[in-house]
């Protein structure tokens, strides 16, 4: 069950919007999960970053590297790294071409572990890109954790990539009182 606290914080922020929404993988929604709503929210953030940490202690990552995807995973892996005092990196969706050209912005070694920190899951395919780039930094990623899973193939797209994933609110928790008329499975 997730955290009350968060679900209302979300919706305070109204990350939660009605209608009719592309997505980025191409499918349309008739839901919207905002995550620069909440990513843009102190206090969404301060519970986030609680929840985070919360989640990484409970399944024994506590201390273990964090990584966030550019740009909307940035805020919110900062805010955990503060808050856990856990170093972090940046993944970006593409890899630059100018200055270091790097993919993987920040310190990584060979063979350390790294759990990926993400803000909404539906498909899934941003966490695993990251996870790839992660990979073939050197890295050992077997976690993802996000803020809300959307319930559309995420898990079993990562499982796929042997990636386990771990959700802070599932859609379900947050559209529990959606209006009655929309159809949200």
């Amino acid at each position: 069950m997730a955290d009350e606290e968060l679900i209302d914080a979300l919706r305070v922020a109204d990350a939660v919007r009605y209608g009719e929404f592309e997505l980025s993988h191409g499918g349309t929604s008739n839901y919207y999960v905002d995550k620069y709503a909440f990513e843009t929210s102190p206090r969404c953030l301060e519970l986030v970053a609680e929840a985070f940490a919360d989640e990484l202690a409970a399944v024994g990552e506590e201390g273990t590297k964090l990584a966030g995807v550019a740009l909307g995973a940035v805020p919110l892996v900062a805010a955990t790294s503060v808050a856990t005092g856990t170093p972090y990196v940046i993944v970006r969706k593409q890899q630059k071409e100018y200055g270091t050209a790097n993919l993987v912005e920040g310190d990584l070694a060979e063979g350390e572990t790294v759990v990926v920190l993400e803000d909404v899951a539906t498909t899934g395919r941003s966490a695993i890109d990251a996870a790839e780039a992660l990979r073939e930094a050197g890295a050992v990623v077997e976690r993802v954790v996000v803020v809300v899973n959307r319930q559309e193939g995420a898990a079993e797209n990562m499982a796929a990539h042997d990636l386990e994933l771990h959700s802070l609110v599932t859609a379900a928790e947050l559209l529990a009182d959606a209006p009655e008329d929309l159809d949200v499975a």
